[in-house]
């Protein structure tokens, strides 16, 4: 599969999560902070270490839906991180899922940039070096 396609259809399962948890629970993360939200993103890079060293995980939930909570905690980052200020706490989905979709763009076009020049370097590192990113 080539990247692109690779990258849209591992962001649909991401987007898909967020927008399901935003018609759940509104945007209740806006009250996190930036470094709260990479509190977050490492708690879920320390689970996925945790259980690649151990080899087991007690609770049933696997590495890969800890990915996707490292990818929706990073575009609720850059989203807190676009917004003024003065915006409101509660956002609306409609208006949630518009920002996310800028966040999941604007990151597309840097991987397109990034694999242009480290001719898609990542490809051959280990998943164990990605999480310690």
């Amino acid at each position: 599969m080539d990247t692109l396609a690779q990258y849209d259809q591992c962001l649909a399962t991401c987007e898909d999560l967020f927008k399901r948890k935003t018609l759940d629970y509104g945007t209740a993360w806006r009250i996190l902070r930036p470094s709260s939200l990479t509190d977050q993103i490492f708690i879920k890079a320390n689970r996925i270490r945790t259980i690649q060293e151990v080899g087991a995980a007690k609770v049933d939930e696997g590495i890969e839906s800890e990915f996707v909570g490292i990818v929706n905690y990073c575009f609720m980052a850059l989203i807190q991180l676009t917004l003024p200020a003065e915006a409101p706490m509660e956002l609306e989905a409609d208006e949630a899922n518009r920002l996310y979709d800028e966040a999941k763009e604007t990151t597309r076009q840097l991987m397109v940039k990034k694999n242009h020049d480290y001719g898609e370097a990542w490809r051959d590192m280990r998943v164990s070096s990605l999480t310690d990113l």
